[in-house]
């Protein structure tokens, strides 16, 4: 759906007639107000601000776009969800919603530099399709919706150019940048080809901070944990908790039991976006031999950190594409799907990593070849 939605930020392939926003300095002040018809743009203009809106809907889904759930109390008389129905049924025409948007915002919002608001309203004909995939066209539905940018404006530095057609040189003096989305929002969610009243699609461009003060100012809602942060804690905890059974094998049979679960989802086309429980990573970590108590301290740590039903999404937890191992002194860094070239030995009472180095060894970027002469490893653990 969020695909969907991108594909219509095109001047061809929308309906947004204006954009309305302001531009707010750091102190916290509107210096001036924004309602423009695209059509009273240059193309390129035009183009270049749908393509920054377009930006609050990147990212992965868990990670820069987050689900926001609202209350059914809060659907039927919260007066934030009245706000932003107000807002959507007006096609921001209602001057008063706006302006107790940007305050909201402007409240809870701290960038280090001036930004602008950004406001933009679409209606959309979704079409559907017959099992046939033939379009019906007598089917289709209305999905109305608006999109928030806060985007920050920096100032470009002085620079010295060169216009090849008069052969000089000219100087360009310092000048205000609008530059992407630090944060924003979809009202209302496009959840199954259709508006979801109980749900906003957040963006952050960050995977580190979901900008809390912000989600609950606007949806008084609780933010979900930033996937940096979900990373970290199950790291963290499941190095706790399995303890001394923690091995590298461990480690390394838990990111691959993820690796394959979203490789899997991937190739299977499933719209659903993947999430796993914490029957999911018991059984993996039963499988890799841990033993029962430690899975059950797993368990435990799983429901103080996360919930006890709560579904995490497994991009969150491991990196598909990066294997690291790290000493105080040293890191390594393994191709994932080259895992078989680690090993754990114990050589003369010392704990060892080895990496099994056949070709293509380089040492500061210069080829290098291990000879005959290198002295062999003894002792297996």
């Amino acid at each position: 759906e969020v695909a969907e939605l991108r594909r219509r930020f095109r001047p061809e392939k929308n309906s947004i007639s204006r954009v309305r926003g302001c531009y707010v300095n750091d102190q916290k002040e509107i210096i001036s107000e924004l309602n423009q018809t695209l059509g009273a743009m240059r193309e390129e203009e035009g183009q270049a601000l749908l393509a920054i809106l377009k930006k609050t809907l990147s990212g992965a889904l868990g990670k820069n776009l987050l689900d926001v759930e609202f209350t059914t109390q809060q659907v039927l008389q919260g007066e934030e969800h009245k706000l932003l129905m107000a807002l959507r049924n007006s096609h921001l025409e209602d001057d008063e919603a706006v302006h107790g948007l940007y305050r909201k915002i402007i409240d809870s919002v701290q960038l280090p530099e001036n930004y602008m608001i950004l406001l933009a309203a679409d209606s959309y004909d979704v079409p559907a399709f017959g099992k046939d995939g033939a379009r019906q066209e007598d089917a289709q539905e209305v999905f109305s919706y608006f999109l928030c940018s806060v985007c920050p404006v920096k100032l470009k530095k002085p620079a010295l150019s060169y216009y090849a057609k008069e052969s000089r040189f000219f100087s360009t003096a310092a000048d205000l940048v609008l530059c992407p989305p630090e944060l924003g929002f979809l009202f209302p969610a496009f959840d199954d080809r259709s508006a979801n009243l109980y749900n906003t699609l957040c963006y952050t461009r960050s995977a580190e901070d979901n900008h809390p003060a912000f989600i609950d100012a606007l949806f008084k809602a609780e933010a979900p944990m930033p996937a940096q942060v979900q990373k970290e804690t199950f790291q963290s905890m499941l190095g706790y908790a399995v303890g001394e059974d923690c091995s590298v094998q461990v480690v390394q049979t838990v990111h691959e039991e993820l690796c394959n679960l979203i490789a899997e989802h991937k190739a299977s086309r499933e719209q659903e976006p993947l999430t796993v429980t914490k029957a999911t990573l018991k059984g993996v970590l039963a499988g890799c031999g841990v033993a029962e108590e430690r899975v059950e301290a797993f368990s435990q740590e799983f429901d103080a950190q996360f919930g006890e039903d709560s579904q995490l999404r497994p991009q969150n937890l491991v990196d598909t594409g990066h294997f690291q191992l790290k000493t105080p002194d040293v890191t390594i860094r393994v191709n994932p799907d080259r895992k078989d070239l680690i090993e754990t030995r114990r050589i003369g009472g010392n704990p060892y990593i080895l990496i099994r180095a056949d070709e293509g060894v380089e040492v500061n970027g210069v080829p290098v070849r291990i000879g005959e002469k290198e002295p062999e490893a003894e002792g297996v653990s």
